[in-house]
């Protein structure tokens, strides 16, 4: 039986990615940071079935002790401050955990079994003000955050593991991937919930910040197999993972409120919010994952549309329950 650690297992992409290494028979193993309140809400459902091990990014020796007790085939590296405006306002912190993080496990599958499969998450927030459409592997990196900076480091000190000690590390530069399960501070579940709680009553207006900005979002369920495809080449590299298809905020709001069967969506918009917009916006970001499609087989199965009735509806279903 193949054993996997996954870090930060109680966000999106480790909760969908420890059901799919389950499905295929693997030992899941996930870490979380000592809280005095752990939020297992995405993985309640898999708790008999996952072992979980308290590990921290900022802590070196926590992380080999995690190896140590997991004995993992495979690593995947989902663990990170994830959200792009936090980053502004904590820029050391998003360094130490997303950057220097990535260095200290490296560093602790070094030390204790060079031999173990790593994969990195990297995000297409790596290119930023773009060089080039679509973006590709080969495209320049352009970051216009803390977050994106600490997602470059993270991508080329493992690379740097990968050439320099042979350790089988793969980044896999995800564009944006979003489902029922994202954290409600990230625009597109913002406005799932938002919708969803204006067609019941409960809320007047939803506020957000720029609608121009386009996207290249997918479903956060699709991009997992991606992940585990990378570990199972026999060359380790790096790739895009994307839709090709990119839409807009505005895009996204007119589908919501088409969903829940409201057409005069503008009236229940308040937009251009300053709390709400970055000091620096990534416009325009559209990945070319024709290199996943030819090596890895891997193409997206749910379509913009799909992922965004399947937000809403699942927000509605919450908010029914929810008094």
């Amino acid at each position: 039986m193949k054993r996997a650690l996954i870090t930060g297992i109680t966000g999106q992409d480790a909760s969908y990615l420890a059901e799919f290494l389950l499905n295929k028979g693997y030992k899941v193993y996930g870490t979380t940071r000592r809280s005095s309140t752990i939020n297992n809400e995405r993985i309640e459902h898999l708790q008999d079935k996952i072992t979980i091990i308290q590990g921290d990014l900022l802590d070196q020796s926590s992380l080999s002790s995690a190896l140590l007790e997991a004995e993992p085939d495979e690593v995947y590296n989902l663990a990170a401050q994830s959200f792009v405006q936090t980053s502004w306002n904590q820029p050391v912190l998003t360094g130490e955990f997303t950057a220097l993080g990535v260095t200290r496990l490296l560093e602790a599958i070094r030390v204790v079994n060079p031999k173990i499969k790593f994969y990195q998450a990297s995000s297409s927030e790596m290119f930023g003000k773009v060089t080039e459409t679509p973006q590709k592997e080969t495209t320049r990196f352009h970051p216009r955050s803390p977050y994106g900076v600490a997602k470059v480091y993270a991508h080329y000190i493992t690379v740097n593991y990968r050439e320099s000690f042979g350790i089988f590390a793969c980044c896999g530069i995800l564009f944006n991937h979003e489902s029922p399960r994202r954290g409600i501070e990230f625009v597109t579940r913002k406005i799932s919930r938002g919708v969803a709680r204006i067609s019941l009553g409960k809320q007047k207006k939803l506020e957000l910040g720029a609608l121009e900005p386009k996207r290249d979002w997918g479903f956060a369920g699709d991009y997992v197999e991606a992940m585990w495809l990378m570990l199972q080449q026999p060359v380790a590299s790096d790739f895009v993972v994307a839709t090709g298809e990119n839409h807009s905020v505005r895009e996204f709001l007119k589908l919501a409120f088409k969903t829940v069967g409201i057409d005069d969506w503008n009236r229940y918009i308040i937009s251009n919010n300053p709390s709400h917009m970055r000091p620096a916006e990534v416009d325009y970001l559209i990945g070319d994952a024709s290199r996943a499609r030819k090596i890895l087989g891997w193409r997206p199965k749910t379509s913009f549309k799909e992922l965004v009735e399947m937000m809403v509806k699942a927000d509605l279903e919450i908010e029914k329950k929810e008094k």
